[in-house]
């Protein structure tokens, strides 16, 4: 059996490109189950004929996985079709069958996909496919990677991924002397933040910043759940309380309190939308796992800074980041950085 495996891993007997490409466009469909599947991953499908030409596809939205998808949309010859997945299919009983054996029972003969499956209570499902005779082929992508970070990122490590988001000036204030802030950047980088917004799980704020701003934290097409952190009371009139997402207040300062009512949830990905407090000591405590900077062409001077208390006292005490990117909205600049670490290391993938 494992001799068989290597043999498909080696790429024997089909063009590396095309097969490449179908992964890839896996990859991009599986993305707009963003948000939607916590606790489980983001997958993609897709069906492809002899020819490489797609003829189905589905992905995961919090209901049936993407294989189950794919394969409900499929009305051709399954004996003259291969599936390609950007992650190897489950093969356990959780909130449905196992993907494994809705594959076998398909009629599929040709099984391909990116990532090995981590979660130890799911994996195993290319070895079950080997077994009932389908061949089997992973077909690294690190796209694939890099868009499932967040759920692979639990698996690894246990909690969600961590994202601290930052609208700053030039020179990194958050806030103008007098503490005000609205707006330091443009309308367009507002809406992206929106955006980012539909794509987490729950967003992470303070009480400190929803007494200053009286922020909603919804995003364009979906609200994800608001977990406010801070002892301070809050009144119920405030715009977080409003019906349209679901709003905890964590009454502790304690960050191993805020981290275990995260794991208790499951949630994939959390946005961290914060004063400096707050987001300097759950950077501290290794929990940042991404930054997105929002940076306008601005300089407010002696205005507020968007970390505090780093114990960064000299030059060799700097804290040395991995650039994902950059992105323009009209004059403001958008950095994606990950913290430099073994698991971030993994995902060697630009986002753009």
């Amino acid at each position: 059996m494992r001799s068989s495996l290597q043999s498909f891993e080696r790429g024997e007997g089909m063009d590396q490109a095309r097969k490449l490409a179908l992964i890839e466009r896996a990859n991009e469909i599986s993305l707009r189950g963003m948000g939607k599947t916590f606790p489980n991953p983001i997958v993609g499908a897709v069906i492809a004929d002899e020819q490489g030409r797609v003829v189905s596809e589905g992905f995961h939205q919090g209901g049936p996985h993407a294989e189950v998808v794919a394969l409900a949309n499929f009305k051709g010859d399954p004996a003259e079709a291969s599936l390609y997945l950007t992650l190897e299919p489950c093969n356990h009983h959780g909130k449905t069958g196992p993907c494994s054996e809705a594959i076998i029972k398909s009629g599929i003969r040709k099984v391909f996909y990116a990532v090995e499956d981590p979660n130890p209570i799911a994996v195993g499902g290319a070895r079950r496919l080997l077994e009932a005779g389908i061949e089997v082929e992973k077909v690294h992508s690190d796209r694939a990677l890099f868009f499932n970070r967040d759920w692979l990122t639990k698996i690894s490590l246990g909690r969600a991924r961590m994202v601290w988001k930052v609208a700053h000036s030039l020179d990194g204030a958050i806030a103008a002397e007098d503490g005000t802030s609205k707006w330091i950047t443009n309308e367009e980088s507002r809406s992206d933040v929106k955006r980012v917004r539909d794509g987490v799980d729950a967003i992470i704020t303070g009480t400190g910043t929803v007494l200053a701003d009286n922020p909603t934290l919804n995003g364009k097409e979906r609200n994800p759940v608001r977990v406010v952190v801070g002892e301070r009371d809050l009144l119920s009139n405030l715009n977080i309380f409003d019906d349209s997402a679901e709003t905890v207040h964590l009454k502790t300062r304690l960050i191993d309190e805020v981290l275990s009512f995260i794991k208790e949830r499951g949630f994939n990905r959390v946005l961290v939308e914060s004063g400096p407090k707050l987001g300097s000591s759950l950077f501290k405590a290794g929990l940042i796992d991404e930054l997105l900077l929002y940076q306008a062409p601005s300089i407010l001077g002696n205005g507020r800074r968007f970390t505090e208390n780093l114990g960064i006292s000299s030059i060799e005490d700097q804290i040395k980041l991995l650039d994902r990117g950059i992105e323009f909205f009209a004059q403001d600049l958008k950095r994606t950085l990950f913290t430099d670490n073994e698991n971030n290391r993994r995902f060697v993938c630009s986002p753009v």
